[in-house]
């Protein structure tokens, strides 16, 4: 194999491959990138039995063959070299890269060691603009679970019914959901995928309205970004009924200002460390909530304006759940419903809508 393209073409391509090699394998192929060169094109490829992502981009090929190279190798090696023209040749195991006056030499793993990619058995597909599905993933991903003993709640449900899209997080402790209407998107549809799949997917779509393609297999899923594919395992299993799970009713309703609430939590949260997670007391008053912490290093309060009667209600919450869910809400103005102060707190936009949803179990205080 013979090629030569630009360092910088090719420092991403290693970069955005690379997400999918595995950092520790028991099989060394796992652990590096599978370079294959075809006329005027070249294919990287990563592969950790999970998920893949393979990419290609423009490159002089003299010589068409394939290798595997070390992925955390190889990437600090283009890394470093000088701006310029890569030139990688290979002879057997061996693969001389080349830039400037900087030469590398390393040993590689035959490529039919390389365990084949899944197969895409696409029964279905749908197309979205790369800037809504990486919103959606953004705004809801810090809700996955990281509990492997349900490992259907590691990943995230994309349901489309009705021309909506609805993405929807939860792990035991706080669900978060996201709906946008999507144009001819008029299929119905339901699946599950695995978190570490989407945080990869988040980075790879740009701000940009060109489409993500999604094709729905039995067992995987593909998501095309231009001249990149990320591959997927669906996971099985019965996700939460969230139509249910979530109260429809609310005895009490505040509208607060997001970042002044996100700010406060934050400001009062300076007492709590790792080792001490004693929650927030908040205490709903009427256009006022009291936020209050007390551990061994010491107290902190606050108090923040909002519209609306508390009617005295007070709840405790794990201050770090409260702040993802704010963190995350996509408007300025949110309204807190709640209900008692051992049910659940839900995060709704200000205006009628039914854009997101953050609920958030409370934590019991001691007396």
């Amino acid at each position: 194999m013979i090629l030569s393209c630009e360092k910088e073409i090719l420092q991403s391509a290693i970069s955005t491959a690379s997400k999918a090699s595995s950092a520790r394998s028991s099989m060394p192929a796992l652990e590096g990138i599978l370079f294959e060169a075809f006329p005027e094109r070249l294919k990287l490829t990563g592969y950790d039995l999970k998920k893949a992502i393979y990419t290609e981009i423009d490159a002089d090929v003299t010589q068409q063959g394939s290798i595997v190279l070390n992925a955390r190798m190889v990437g600090n090696i283009i890394n470093s070299l000088p701006e310029g023209t890569v030139t990688l040749t290979t002879a057997g195991l061996n693969t001389k890269i080349t830039c400037g006056n900087a030469e590398f030499n390393i040993i590689g793993i035959n490529s039919e060691d390389y365990p084949e990619l899944p197969n895409i058995d696409a029964q279905t597909g749908v197309s979205l603009p790369q800037s809504i599905l990486s919103r959606m993933i953004r705004q809801t991903i810090f809700a996955v679970s990281d509990n492997e003993s349900r490992p259907v709640y590691t990943g995230e449900l994309f349901e489309i019914e009705d021309g909506k899209l609805v993405i929807v997080a939860v792990d035991g402790y706080r669900l978060a959901l996201r709906r946008e209407t999507i144009e001819g998107m008029d299929q119905e549809l339901k699946f599950i995928v695995p978190g570490n799949a989407l945080n990869d997917l988040e980075k790879l779509c740009g701000n940009t309205e060109e489409p993500v393609k999604i094709n729905l297999g039995s067992k995987h899923i593909s998501f095309s970004i231009g001249d990149t594919v990320l591959i997927s395992r669906r996971l099985e299993g019965e996700f939460l009924d969230y139509r249910k799970s979530v109260p429809t009713s609310f005895r009490i309703s505040v509208t607060a200002d997001r970042l002044a609430l996100q700010r406060s939590i934050e400001r009062v949260s300076l007492v709590i460390d790792d080792r001490v997670r004693n929650p927030l007391r908040c205490t709903f008053e009427d256009n006022e909530i009291h936020i209050v912490c007390s551990t061994a290093m010491g107290k902190a309060e606050d108090f923040f304006s909002v519209d609306g009667d508390g009617t005295g209600l007070e709840i405790g919450f794990n201050n770090r759940y409260m702040l993802d869910a704010l963190k995350a809400a996509p408007d300025e103005t949110v309204r807190l419903c709640l209900n008692t102060s051992s049910s659940p707190c839900v995060i709704l936009p200000a205006e009628e809508s039914d854009e997101f949803l953050y609920m958030i179990l409370p934590v019991r205080l001691k007396a």
